[in-house]
This record gives structure tokens, C-alpha cells and sequence, in this order.
């Protein structure tokens, strides 16, 4: 109430001579409107890729499962896996890339790292081979390193299958799929 009362007291006691003095108070002036327009404005078009061309990097991260044989008995892995692939429809390489997953095995305890270099064609949909290293972890042992190759297809879904080698573990077989949910396209 104080300052309300403090402005309205100044407004009140100004002289009504310095609203009269042009140099002091000077009404808002009008200016004359815009000039006229002279042509159509026009936005530039758009420039989207078409639907049709799946040409482009890509970033997928997506979740994954498999059965595994090891060991003389089946488990089953799931996790994540994060894939950076270079797409080119048109050409013989089609997809080139790398793929890293984490998978956590269900029965034995422990886990699975693997980075999967990856190479694939257009032969009807796009299918490829993989081909990296693993490392097998355990609750109750030292890493072991073994590696692994493979076929895959894109059908939406990624189903693959491979077969590969862990030190200690001996061979494996596995089938399993990729949910690849692409997070970045250039």
C-alpha cells in the first residue's frame, strides 16, 4: 500500500506545466504503415528424403534374447544391443556396421559381451554375416574370450543364428532375435 501510495502522490504532484512542454511529454506519434509488398512471398521447399529410400547411418538400440547349446545344455540369454550400421540398398554391400550387446544368461548365472562387425546384402531383404569377439562372464570365474560367427536377416525384427568358441566352455550354437528400433538416421 505504501508504494502504491508513494507513486500516486508523485503522479498527482507533478507540475501539469511539464505535461504541457513538448521538450518533456511528448504523445506517441504514428507511423505511416509499411511499404507495400511487391511480389509473392514464397518458402523454400521442403526437402525430405522419400519413404522408399532407406539409404543412411543409423543408431538401433533394441533388446535381445537367444537359446543358447553350451556345454552340453541349453540357457537363454537377454539384453540390450546397441548397432551402428551404414545402409545402402542399391549397392552389392548393402550394410556394413558394428554391434555390441550385454546379455545376462538366465540358468548358469553370469553374462555375455560381444562386439559383432557386421556385413550384409540385398537379397530380397537384407541378410549378412557377423563375425567379432566375446567375452563370457561368470558370478563365480575369471572372464573368459572367445569369438563367434553369424547370419542374420532384417525383417523388421532381426532373427540371426551363430556358433562360436569360449575358452574353458568349449563350443556353442545359438538362435535368438534383435528388436533393432532405430534411434538416429542420417
Amino acid at each position: 500500500m505504501a508504494i502504491v501510495a508513494c507513486l500516486l502522490g508523485g503522479i498527482l504532484s507533478a507540475p501539469q506545466e511539464a505535461f504541457a512542454d513538448p521538450a518533456v511529454f511528448a504523445p506517441t506519434a504514428t507511423t505511416p504503415d509499411a511499404p507495400a509488398r511487391t511480389g509473392t512471398p514464397t518458402l523454400p521447399e521442403a526437402v525430405l528424403p522419400p519413404m522408399w529410400n532407406l539409404d543412411g547411418l543409423y543408431l538401433w538400440l533394441g533388446p535381445t534374447g537367444a537359446a543358447s547349446r553350451i556345454q552340453s545344455q541349453w540357457d537363454s540369454t537377454f539384453g540390450a544391443d546397441l548397432t551402428v550400421v551404414r545402409v545402402r540398398e542399391r549397392e552389392p554391400l548393402g550394410a556394413i556396421g558394428a554391434s555390441f550387446s550385454a546379455t545376462r544368461w538366465t540358468v548358469r548365472g553370469g553374462g555375455r559381451l560381444s562386439l559383432d562387425a557386421l556385413a550384409g546384402t540385398r537379397l530380397g531383404r537384407m541378410v549378412g554375416v557377423s563375425l567379432g569377439p566375446i567375452v563370457e562372464l561368470s558370478d563365480l570365474a575369471h572372464p573368459r574370450l572367445g569369438a563367434s560367427v553369424g547370419v542374420w536377416g532384417f525383417v523388421g525384427l532381426t532373427p540371426f543364428a551363430r556358433v562360436g568358441v569360449v575358452e574353458q566352455l568349449g563350443a556353442f550354437a545359438e538362435v535368438g532375435v534383435h528388436i533393432a528400433l532405430p534411434i538416429i538416421r542420417r
